[in-house]
């Protein structure tokens, strides 16, 4: 990608793009990335981050995190933070799958144990989660019923047994989020949502077993922290978020605040980028099913949980609690959340979007759970499946530089049309499985969209975090069975 003349390298990782670049800029745009990461990046995300520099209200800086890639509005990988009172509020900025997100459940099985039962393992799972396009989920809600888990996400989830009560307490936000409203949500939204709870969905989504890498705990210490006691234990890593019921409200809203913008005066560089207002009646009612959509992505997961205890405690024999299955974490990575940070030397309310990235708050911070309160909080990093995932920790100086925010994942190098091309899916999964990995598709096409050479490196993404002190390794994890869509 040709950098702009005029970008300036802060740091060994750290590249800023100044307001003079582009007419309208409000603040400068910041590009975390190796040399070699930056050279890599498509050209779409200098246009895409310098473009949500120029929205009203923006604050210190637009940010593209390592595995930036363009996206729909912002890049993904993108971060930005509002003045609730003169910023906005983007769908384009939080995207489609909003709280699309990680979740990792630990056991204390180790990969001797679990190796022989891999198979077993997948094949059951992907009969007890529905996988790909347009499938339906195994809870059965009512209208009313789905309300309330628009309302409380997790919590809903264990009161009608599908949780234990400690669950929600390990999960960003308290596994819901405040304001959600589901009179602002759409009867088509609705109609979408309510026969998807439990649901994987397809494209980059997934459930993956995976084992702690013994070459790469890199803080055995602190992995103890998480529960992480040995360097081949067996950790299970979900990711999806609120499927079509999310699209929906994120479509519905776009064509809302193509019409508000005039109504307000608002001019952006691109019609993806269509806003309002954060403290507008349209800015306001977006907030409140946004949050619907997030609580409803926090309950899918949760369910999915309760399918995966459900298939362990099948082919081991033991209670889940005896296999010591709990939640590590679970973190968003399409979201707009009002938070409290440090800002021109003052404590202020921001409306923070991250896209394609996720949250890193470091230690001492009230929004983390008491058992890491101390530490700084547990970040999920989700790579491809051929290569693995990381657990990373949290940092103050996340809070400070980048607003508590970090990458999410390895971002996307290739197109999936390009990679269903080059890539053959059944051919892949044998492959995979001579590697020691084990996976079972919806589609092969789907399996090939989703092979490692369609992602950027993940170990040099977690790398470059971690140079600049945003996002701490600890471990990484290595898969060896996959459910895709």
């Amino acid at each position: 990608m040709p950098v702009p003349p005029q970008t300036k390298q802060v740091s060994e990782v750290i590249w800023e793009i100044p307001v003079s670049y582009k007419q309208g800029m409000n603040v400068p745009a910041r590009i975390y990335a190796t040399k070699k990461l930056l050279e890599g990046m498509d050209q779409g995300v200098i246009e895409q981050v310098t473009n949500v520099a120029s929205l009203p209200g923006i604050q210190r800086y637009s940010y593209a995190m390592a595995d930036a890639h363009w996206g729909y509005g912002f890049p993904i990988g993108g971060v930005a933070a509002f003045d609730p009172e003169k910023g906005v509020i983007s769908p384009g900025g939080i995207g489609f799958d909003i709280n699309c997100g990680m979740r990792l459940i630990r056991t204390n099985l180790r990969l001797k144990e679990v190796k022989p039962k891999v198979k077993e393992l997948i094949d059951l799972l992907f009969q007890l989660v529905p996988t790909g396009v347009g499938v339906k989920g195994f809870v059965k809600v009512n209208q009313p019923g789905f309300e309330e888990v628009m309302r409380w996400g997790v919590k809903w989830c264990s009161e009608n047994g599908y949780g234990w009560d400690e669950d929600a307490k390990m999960v960003e936000e308290g596994g819901f989020i405040k304001g959600a409203d589901p009179a602002k949500v759409s009867r088509q939204a609705s109609s979408r949502g309510i026969q998807q709870l439990g649901t994987l969905g397809s494209g980059n989504h997934y459930l993956e077993i995976q084992v702690v890498d013994p070459s790469r705990f890199f803080d055995a210490k602190m992995g103890k922290n998480f529960g992480l006691v040995h360097d081949d234990q067996v950790v299970i890593m979900i990711h999806c978020g609120s499927r079509g019921f999310g699209h929906q409200i994120g479509s519905d809203y776009l064509r809302i605040f193509d019409g508000a913008m005039k109504r307000y005066g608002i001019e952006v560089r691109d019609r993806e980028l269509a806003c309002a207002p954060f403290s507008s009646n349209e800015g306001q009612d977006y907030y409140g099913a946004m949050a619907c959509a997030a609580n409803m992505a926090f309950a899918n997961r949760q369910v999915i949980v309760h399918r995966v205890r459900e298939a362990f405690q099948k082919v081991f024999h033991r209670d889940p609690e005896a296999l010591d299955m709990h939640i590590i974490y679970d973190v968003c990575h399409n979201i707009a959340k009002v938070e409290k940070h440090a800002l021109d030397g003052a404590t202020r309310e921001l409306v923070v979007h991250r896209k394609g990235a996720t949250r890193s708050f470091g230690p001492g911070h009230p929004d983390i759970p008491a058992p890491y309160r101390q530490i700084g909080q547990p970040v999920i990093i989700g790579g491809s499946m051929e290569t693995g995932s990381y657990l990373l920790l949290g940092t103050a100086k996340a809070m400070a530089d980048t607003f508590g925010s970090t990458a999410h994942g390895s971002g996307r190098t290739m197109s999936r049309t390009a990679a269903r091309r080059d890539v053959n899916g059944e051919a892949l999964q044998k492959s995979m499985e001579k590697r020691g990995i084990y996976v079972k598709a919806a589609t092969y096409d789907g399996l090939a969209e989703e092979a490692g050479i369609a992602y950027k490196d993940i170990s040099e993404v977690v790398e470059t975090m971690h140079t600049a002190g945003i996002s701490l390794k600890v471990a990484a994890l290595r898969p060896i069975g996959n459910i895709k869509g």
